[in-house]
Protein backbone atom coordinates (compact mmCIF):
# COMPACT_ATOMS: atom_id res chain seq x y z
CA UNK A 1 0.00 0.00 0.00
CA UNK A 2 1.27 3.69 -0.51
CA UNK A 3 1.76 6.17 1.47
CA UNK A 4 -1.10 8.27 0.06
CA UNK A 5 -3.52 5.25 -0.02
CA UNK A 6 -2.52 4.84 3.70
CA UNK A 7 -3.01 8.38 4.86
CA UNK A 8 -6.83 8.07 2.95
CA UNK A 9 -7.32 5.01 4.73
CA UNK A 10 -6.36 6.55 8.13
CA UNK A 11 -8.64 9.59 7.48
CA UNK A 12 -11.41 7.25 7.05
CA UNK A 13 -11.18 5.69 10.05
CA UNK A 14 -10.51 8.63 12.04
CA UNK A 15 -13.88 9.85 10.70
CA UNK A 16 -15.67 6.62 12.27
CA UNK A 17 -14.20 7.35 15.40
CA UNK A 18 -14.94 10.65 15.70
CA UNK A 19 -18.24 9.70 14.74
CA UNK A 20 -18.52 6.79 17.04
CA UNK A 21 -17.80 8.72 20.00
CA UNK A 22 -20.10 11.39 19.36
CA UNK A 23 -22.61 8.93 19.58
CA UNK A 24 -21.52 7.66 22.78
CA UNK A 25 -21.12 11.30 24.11
CA UNK A 26 -24.70 12.06 22.46
CA UNK A 27 -26.13 8.93 24.62
CA UNK A 28 -24.50 9.61 27.84
CA UNK A 29 -26.31 13.40 27.22
CA UNK A 30 -29.48 11.10 26.51
CA UNK A 31 -29.33 9.16 29.66
CA UNK A 32 -28.75 12.14 31.65
CA UNK A 33 -31.27 14.25 30.03
CA UNK A 34 -33.89 11.15 30.67
CA UNK A 35 -32.56 11.38 34.98
CA UNK A 36 -33.14 14.89 34.75
CA UNK A 37 -37.01 15.43 35.17
CA UNK A 38 -38.19 18.17 33.25
CA UNK A 39 -40.95 20.33 34.19
CA UNK A 40 -43.65 19.57 31.02
CA UNK A 41 -44.07 17.10 28.92
CA UNK A 42 -43.30 19.87 25.96
CA UNK A 43 -39.64 20.14 27.43
CA UNK A 44 -38.69 16.74 27.59
CA UNK A 45 -40.12 15.99 24.16
CA UNK A 46 -38.28 18.65 22.62
CA UNK A 47 -34.69 17.93 24.38
CA UNK A 48 -35.12 14.10 23.38
CA UNK A 49 -36.11 15.76 19.86
CA UNK A 50 -33.14 17.74 20.06
CA UNK A 51 -30.19 15.51 20.74
CA UNK A 52 -31.79 12.76 18.33
CA UNK A 53 -31.33 15.42 15.23
CA UNK A 54 -27.92 16.13 16.36
CA UNK A 55 -27.19 12.41 16.53
CA UNK A 56 -29.25 11.49 13.62
CA UNK A 57 -27.14 14.34 11.53
CA UNK A 58 -23.78 12.95 12.28
CA UNK A 59 -24.83 9.64 10.87
CA UNK A 60 -26.24 10.87 8.06
CA UNK A 61 -23.41 13.30 7.26
CA UNK A 62 -20.70 11.13 7.46
CA UNK A 63 -22.52 7.46 6.37
CA UNK A 64 -24.58 8.61 4.08
CA UNK A 65 -21.82 10.92 2.53
CA UNK A 66 -24.01 13.80 3.00
CA UNK A 67 -21.20 16.00 3.89
CA UNK A 68 -19.59 16.07 0.83
CA UNK A 69 -22.88 16.35 -1.38
CA UNK A 70 -23.91 19.10 -4.04
CA UNK A 71 -26.66 21.68 -3.21
CA UNK A 72 -29.62 19.49 -5.15
CA UNK A 73 -29.19 16.61 -2.37
CA UNK A 74 -29.49 19.65 0.24
CA UNK A 75 -32.24 21.31 -1.44
CA UNK A 76 -34.22 17.74 -1.53
CA UNK A 77 -33.33 16.82 1.88
CA UNK A 78 -34.73 20.37 3.29
CA UNK A 79 -37.70 19.73 1.19
CA UNK A 80 -38.40 16.35 2.94
CA UNK A 81 -37.77 17.92 6.08
CA UNK A 82 -40.12 20.21 5.10
CA UNK A 83 -42.83 18.19 4.61
CA UNK A 84 -42.20 15.87 7.51
CA UNK A 85 -42.68 18.69 9.36
CA UNK A 86 -45.54 19.60 8.19
CA UNK A 87 -47.22 16.32 8.65
CA UNK A 88 -45.98 16.29 12.26
CA UNK A 89 -47.73 19.89 12.77
CA UNK A 90 -50.90 18.83 11.14
CA UNK A 91 -51.21 15.52 13.52
CA UNK A 92 -50.85 17.78 16.40
CA UNK A 93 -53.36 20.11 15.25
CA UNK A 94 -55.93 17.35 14.30
CA UNK A 95 -55.37 15.88 18.44
CA UNK A 96 -58.37 18.28 19.41
CA UNK A 97 -60.60 16.70 16.59
CA UNK A 98 -60.54 13.09 18.04
CA UNK A 99 -63.98 11.99 19.09
CA UNK A 100 -63.74 11.52 23.23
CA UNK A 101 -64.94 8.13 23.99
CA UNK A 102 -66.79 8.00 27.11
CA UNK A 103 -66.34 4.01 28.61
CA UNK A 104 -69.67 3.57 30.99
Amino acid sequence: MTDQNAHHGNHGIKGYLLVFFGLIIGTIITVAAWKVHLPTLFLTVLVALIIATVKASMVAAWFMHLANEQRMIYAILGLTFFFFLGMMLLTVWAYGDAPKIHLP
